[in-house]
């Protein structure tokens, strides 16, 4: 086995190769959560497109890397729907779970998952965002940061007032409407 200088094209190529296996499946099931199935591998492959090209910026440890392509694929994401409400698989899943058993009132759980359901739907997609990156992927405050382009302190206050505004609409009447497009998009969480 012959060892490449630190900057060949060889030594590149195999950091990328390990980048590239150590965190392909995680982005992948990222992306899946976020965009229909279909599209969730192109997604994946415009990331490690952009990985290469910007390998330089890339951080030198695979597990910082993980969260920096995670920023990448959000970034990537956003681009591709721009002005689309954000879909999560998150509230599929509870909406699609919960829609076959409307059918038993006496079924507590039930009514709990479709009160978190409603609740889910009402908050706005950047507050959506910011607790499916700590439930979801995982992320620690510096990671989720980085995805979004922000610091830790910053992130961990966005999800302290996010889980405050679940906890408000599980409670509060469900007459309440949700979110419009504009108040998805913009403006800070509360």
């Amino acid at each position: 086995m012959s060892t490449s200088a630190p900057g060949s094209p060889a030594a590149r190529e195999a950091r990328f190769r390990a980048v590239y296996e150590a965190t392909y499946d995680d982005l992948l099931r990222f992306a899946q959560r976020r965009v229909h199935p279909t599209h969730a591998e192109d997604v994946a492959a415009d990331v490690f497109l952009v990985a290469w090209r910007r390998f330089d910026e890339m951080p030198q440890r695979i597990d910082d890397a993980r969260p920096w392509l995670f920023g990448v694929a959000r970034a990537t994401m956003l681009n591709h729907r721009r002005g689309e409400r954000r879909r999560d698989a998150l509230a599929v899943r509870i909406a699609d779970g919960t829609a076959r058993q409307l059918a038993s009132a006496e079924d507590e759980l039930a009514a709990y998952r479709l009160d978190l359901a409603s609740a889910w739907a009402r908050l706005s997609a950047t507050e959506q965002e910011v607790i499916s990156l700590a439930v979801w992927e995982g992320l620690d405050s510096a990671g989720a940061g980085v995805v979004l382009g922000c610091s830790a302190t910053a992130y961990r206050l966005r999800l302290s007032r996010a889980r405050r505004s679940l906890r408000r609409h599980a409670t509060s009447p469900t007459s309440s409407p949700a979110p419009t497009s504009a108040t998805t998009t913009q403006g800070p969480l509360r």
